[in-house]
C-alpha cells in the first residue's frame, strides 16, 4: 500500500536538471569562444578536467571544507593550470561566462517533465539545493519546470547546506510540514539521502547507473518514471 505524503522534496542538479549535458554544451561553446584549441587545449581533455576538478570542489564544499566562493574564483584557474595556462583574469572571466550561460541550457534528466506533470496535481513540490541561489530559478525557467514548484530552498536561504539536517528542517518549517509527511528524492547518497535521513524524512535514491552501495534508503530507483509507481 502506498504511503500518502503531503509534499515531495527534490534535489535539482543531476536529479531533474541534466547538469552533465547542460554543462558540457556551455563548456564547448566557451572553449570555442576563448580559442582554447589555439592554446593547445583539446575539448575532450578540457571536459574531463572540468568534470574531475568540479566534482572535487563541490565535494569539498558539501563537506564544509571550502566556501562557495572558492568554486567561483578557483575552479577554472585550476582547470586551466592543468593545461599549462596560468591566466587568472582569464579564468575569472571564463567562470563568469560559464555561470551566466550554463543555467540557460534546457536539458532535463530523462522523464523529468513527465513525472513532474504527474506529481504536480497531487503534491506540493519543493526544491532543496546547495546550488547558487541566483541561478537555480534560471535553470528551472530555462528548462520549463519552474511552475511545478511551490518553493526553492537553497543553502544560502536556509543558512545551512545539505547534508545538514537543518536545511530540511528549514524547508519543513517554512511550509508547515512534519518530517513524516514528506519524501526526499535525490541522486547523492551523502547530501540528499544522508541529510534527509538525519532529518527523519523518507527517501528515494535516484541511482540511474545502478551503482552499488551499502546505504539504507527507503526506496531506490533507476528511472524517474519509477516515481509514478511509488507515488
Amino acid at each position: 500500500m502506498k504511503k500518502k505524503y503531503k509534499a515531495v522534496f527534490f534535489d535539482l542538479d543531476h536529479t531533474l536538471w541534466d547538469f552533465e549535458t547542460n554543462s558540457a554544451e556551455a563548456l564547448r561553446e566557451l572553449h570555442h569562444a576563448y580559442g582554447l584549441h589555439h592554446k593547445g587545449v583539446g575539448i575532450d581533455d578540457f571536459l574531463q578536467t572540468f568534470k574531475r576538478i568540479n566534482s572535487q570542489l563541490w565535494h569539498q564544499y558539501d563537506t564544509g571544507q571550502i566556501p562557495q566562493e572558492t568554486i567561483r574564483k578557483q575552479r577554472f584557474h585550476r582547470i586551466l593550470l592543468e593545461h599549462n595556462i596560468d591566466e587568472y583574469e582569464l579564468s575569472l572571466q571564463f567562470s563568469q561566462d560559464y555561470v551566466s550561460q550554463s543555467p540557460k541550457k534546457q536539458y532535463l534528466i530523462p522523464h523529468a517533465k513527465t513525472v513532474l506533470e504527474y506529481l504536480h496535481p497531487q503534491y506540493p513540490l519543493h526544491i532543496i539545493t546547495n546550488g547558487f541561489s541566483e541561478i537555480q530559478a534560471i535553470k528551472m525557467t530555462s528548462s520549463g519546470i519552474l511552475h511545478f514548484f511551490t518553493s526553492i530552498v537553497t543553502a544560502e536561504k536556509a543558512g545551512h547546506k545539505k547534508p545538514a539536517k537543518e536545511i530540511f528542517e528549514y524547508a519543513l518549517t517554512e511550509n508547515g510540514l512534519r518530517a513524516d509527511e514528506v519524501i526526499m528524492i535525490g541522486d547523492n547518497l551523502v547530501t540528499d539521502i544522508g541529510g534527509a535521513k538525519a532529518a527523519q524524512l523518507d527517501t528515494v535514491y535516484f541511482n540511474p547507473t545502478a551503482a552499488p552501495h551499502h546505504e539504507k534508503v527507503t526506496h531506490e530507483i533507476t528511472s524517474l518514471l519509477n516515481l509514478k509507481d511509488l507515488l
